[in-house]
């Protein structure tokens, strides 16, 4: 299990973050995915979300997925633009920080005094199951803390032959 959290501006773009410890501000795997907060929010309410992120095999062989800088976005089966591997800037580690003592839930949090609404970032922190199927293949799949129906949201990693 990992701790994945999605995050974003309301009028930004998303950021999807995959840590092994709540507690560390420091995330394993940080991205920042193309498609804006609104869209990926209208996407989840639909119910069954995909997310995969497809690398040239040729290009990028011997590089461990996680390294992988850029990678192809798809959501549910659509090409919607690219996913970038970021590091994780003050700002990002401040926001881990605050979320510390959240371990699954969906909110937002204000940036600060006098902040418009917009400036608002909206967050999903949950519990992943992350299966590594070989060197060229990873998947994150959102565990429902009450294993009833609802959310279902899947992040894949994959690199193309």
């Amino acid at each position: 299990m990992v701790i994945g959290t999605i995050f974003g501006q309301r009028k930004g773009h998303v950021w999807f973050c995959f840590q092994h410890h709540r507690l560390s501000t420091k995330p394993s795997l940080l991205l920042e995915l193309s498609i804006p907060t609104h869209q990926l929010v209208q996407e989840m309410s639909s119910g069954t979300v995909r997310i995969a992120l497809e690398c040239d095999h040729s290009e990028l062989s011997s590089c461990p997925l996680h390294s992988v800088p850029i990678w192809t976005m798809y959501c549910n089966g659509r090409k919607i633009g690219f996913a970038t591997k970021r590091k994780a800037t003050r700002h990002n580690r401040l926001m881990l920080k605050t979320m510390q003592s959240i371990t699954v839930g969906a909110g937002m949090i204000p940036t600060g005094v006098g902040s418009s609404g917009s400036e608002e970032i909206m967050y999903m922190r949950a519990n992943y199951e992350h299966v590594i199927g070989n060197s060229d293949y990873e998947s994150f799949h959102l565990v429902n803390p009450d294993e009833c129906a609802g959310q279902e949201l899947s992040v894949y990693l994959m690199r193309s032959r």
